[in-house]
């Protein structure tokens, strides 16, 4: 089967019609433009489906796939754009002055949510013991990503924070199971009179940002288990959530707290929302700015131990940033693939221009090495998480690396597929703004790419054995250039310092991503990839690929949704 362009009507060489188009009735008739990209499988992605089935999640294959056809539907496109059309508001005060701190939503949004979370895209692999539930609810968060990405925010952090509670299991027992419900209840309510709930995050102040140990907000213990918690945040992740982990400073030091919105006897506890930001991408989403007024909370973990605490959420969370950017990679790519199926420019169809083909098999290497990453590192947690300590330390180095890079790679693919629509893909109802907005986010949420990478130098200084088993993990494939770039790369971190942070996340990932492709991809993605990112003959820009590759089968294994 080949890559080639479906049918233009109009499109024929206007030098060969009989008519002339100057005399022609109809002068508004649209033709060479390509029909909208919907009524189609999302989840229709070999890369992505090998990876589920290779991660051991392929008993989740049947509940993938009706989630990808309702994410190609104009339904839940729909969804998408009314959602982001019509941002969220905040109501401070009711009609008569009375504080309700309440944030108003589009009813699209609640549709998208409804379906996350009815999917248990937020929280089913922690009330699961089946092998490989945190690589199925990764491959659906990434296939429902691609319809709107701004509430996968809330989504991702009711994920993460259960994993946190976990150092709490009085906290546990009462909130688990209201997190991991499949039924999606909004409303500030008293948490046990509701279905479910969920959870969200406020760690970063003013006058710190991601020095989280700069944060003043103070935790003064009430002496019946609760803290009142009074100072502000900069940024609360989705201030409508039923819940937060917040970061205060406790006597003993920087504790984690849980604290909720509603208290059980039905009053709004003290957390005051000053204002939502207004924001470059994310617009479907609430962010805000709060203050806390001798706030109610409830300690997690250990008193003076909050970073420790919170850093598997924040690991929870990472994940989902590579996940999120893996999965607008693949939104990009379909966008332009299906324009250039159906676009003619200069007498010729754009699927069968060579320059352009070499844009988007580029592209599409891109999309296949983070995607098949992702499915890697879900797959990593899942076994880490069930106890595998072999697993636990290669996903601590290869986690970190690839938040930095795969998030990194994310704006310039974007930017580069919606320039393969050309002006079409300038305008609003392309998308591709949106997904262009949304592409820098991921690298600055849970820690900037500065952070990410001074994260991986940290743990390669203290976990030495968490080195050995990223390499040994690389060296599984076997490849002579695989094992010719890993030696590179194991020189550069011999002398390497704070400054070559970058360079070390972006070489090992890129080591990795290449190892994954050799193991898993036909022969020739992976030699594309390696020829191209391994063996330095490469531009740029995308579309600067080796001569003599053969792109054909990468561009039909892109082309198969």
């Amino acid at each position: 089967m080949e890559f080639r362009p479906r049918p233009v009507p109009g499109a024929e060489d206007p030098a060969s019609s009989e008519e002339d188009p100057v005399t022609r009735d109809a002068t508004h008739d649209v033709t060479n433009q390509a029909p909208p990209l919907a009524g189609h499988d999302v989840s229709a992605d070999q890369a992505l489906l090998e990876g589920l089935a290779r991660e051991g999640a392929d008993w989740a294959t049947g509940e993938l796939r009706r989630l990808g056809l309702l994410a190609g539907s104009e339904k839940a496109q729909e969804w998408g754009r009314l959602a982001n059309e019509h941002p969220p508001v905040l109501r401070t005060h009711d009609r008569y002055g009375n504080r309700i701190d309440e944030v108003e939503f589009h009813p699209a949004w609640h549709e998208l949510m409804s379906v996350a979370v009815g999917n248990g895209l937020h929280a089913s692999p922690w009330t699961s013991a089946r092998p490989g539930a945190h690589v199925a609810r990764a491959a659906k968060f990434f296939v429902w990503s691609q319809v709107e990405a701004g509430h996968g925010c809330p989504i991702s952090m009711t994920y993460a924070a259960v994993a946190a509670l976990r150092h709490s299991p009085s906290l546990r027992a009462e909130w688990e199971p209201l997190l991991a419900s499949r039924t999606y209840d909004f409303g500030l309510r008293p948490p046990l009179e509701k279905r479910g709930v969920l959870a969200g995050m406020a760690m970063t102040e003013k006058q710190g940002g991601s020095d989280v140990r700069a944060g003043t907000t103070r935790a003064e213990p009430l002496g019946d288990g609760s803290f009142a918690l009074t100072g502000h945040k900069w940024f609360n992740s989705a201030p409508m959530c039923d819940a937060f982990l917040v970061l205060a400073q406790a006597p003993r030091g920087l504790s984690c707290f849980l604290l909720p919105r509603v208290l059980p006897d039905g009053t709004r506890n003290a957390m005051r929302l000053m204002r939502l930001k207004d924001k470059l991408g994310n617009r479907s989403n609430a962010s805000a700015e709060v203050e806390y007024d001798g706030a109610t909370a409830f300690l997690v973990g250990e008193e003076g131990r909050g970073v420790r605490t919170i850093i598997e959420m924040v690991n929870m969370t990472r994940l989902d940033c590579v996940t999120g950017s893996a999965a607008g990679m693949r939104q990009g790519l379909s966008q332009a693939l299906h324009h250039a199926r159906h676009r003619s420019a200069f007498g010729r169809p754009l699927a069968d221009q060579p320059l352009m083909r070499a844009v988007l098999a580029d592209l599409a290497l891109e999309s296949e090495a983070a995607t098949t990453l992702m499915t890697r590192l879900a797959g990593a947690t899942d076994r880490a998480v069930a106890g595998d300590a072999a697993e636990g330390l290669f996903r601590r180095a290869a986690l970190a690396a690839a938040k930095y890079w795969i998030c990194k790679r994310a704006p310039v693919h974007a930017a580069e597929a919606l320039e393969c629509l050309g002006g079409n893909g300038y305008v609003e109802e392309s998308q591709m703004p949106r997904l262009f907005r949304e592409s820098p986010l991921n690298g600055i949420w849970e820690g900037s790419g500065n952070v990410a990478a001074l994260d991986l130098m940290r743990v390669l200084a203290r976990e030495p054995e968490a080195v050995e088993a990223f390499f040994a993990e690389v060296a599984r494939a076997g490849d002579h250039r695989v094992g010719d770039a890993a030696e590179r790369v194991l020189k550069t971190l011999a002398s390497a310092g704070e400054a070559d942070a970058r360079r070390v996340a972006e070489e090992m990932t890129l080591v990795l991503q290449a190892s994954l492709l050799v193991r898993h991809a036909p022969a020739p993605v992976a030699d594309a990839f390696c020829a191209s990112r391994l063996g330095g003959d490469w531009g740029r820009a995308f579309g600067t690929l080796p001569a003599g590759l053969d792109l054909e089968p990468i561009l039909e294994r892109a082309a198969s949704a």
